[in-house]
Formats: structure tokens, sequence, C-alpha cells
């Protein structure tokens, strides 16, 4: 409801439903490019996302591989992913929370879980 009873200027509701589509877009072109880190076993592990959660990379320090226990090495490569993948959901959430907050709440993408 408009204060007063007025009508919604449709213009104006156009041009902010349309900055805010433009400032969404850079957000998230701004998390595909940007990269966290997440590591296991006291870095023995490290894996890089994007912020968009994409694995950029993954390295594995020599003193992790034993070849008698792979499954050890297995479990810390998918700790340091997922490390790395909370990482970019904070910063998913640093950079998009305020524009879905400013889109009813909810973000529409995929995977965001606000």
């Amino acid at each position: 409801m408009i204060p007063g009873g007025g009508q919604p200027n449709m213009q104006q509701l156009l041009q902010q439903a349309q900055k805010m589509q433009q400032d969404l877009a850079r957000a998230q072109e701004e998390l595909a490019q940007t990269e966290v880190d997440g590591q296991a076993g006291g870095g023995l592990v490290q894996a890089t996302v994007t912020g968009a959660g994409e694995l950029r990379a993954l390295k594995i320090d020599p003193k992790a591989v034993d070849p008698e226990d792979t499954e050890t090495l297995a479990d810390l490569v998918i700790a340091a992913v997922q490390a790395a993948n909370e990482n970019a959901q904070n910063l998913q959430q640093q950079k998009l929370g305020p524009l879905a907050q400013g889109l009813g709440g909810g973000s529409g993408i995929p995977g965001l879980p606000f």
C-alpha cells in the first residue's frame, strides 16, 4: 500500500527493479571471479573455489599421500572442498544477501539459502 492511498508509480517501480537486477548480476559476476580457500589436515590439503562454488584448484602436500591409506587422503580432500564451499556460501550471503532482501527476502538463485 502507498501512504495516502495513491497509486504506485509504475515507471519508478520498473526502474527500481531494473537497478536491482543490474546490481544482482554485477554481484554474481564478482562472485564468479572471487576465489576463497578451504583446508583440512592442518593445511595438508587445500581447495580453492570461486564465490559461486566452482572448484578451481586442489593442492595436496606430499606428506598427506600414503599409498596404504588413500581413505584418509580422500577424507581430507572432501573436508577441504567442503570448507572452501562453506566460505563461498558465506561470501554469497555477504554479497547477495542485501540484494535479496530488496527482492522480498528470497534471492531466487538455486543453492542460496536466503
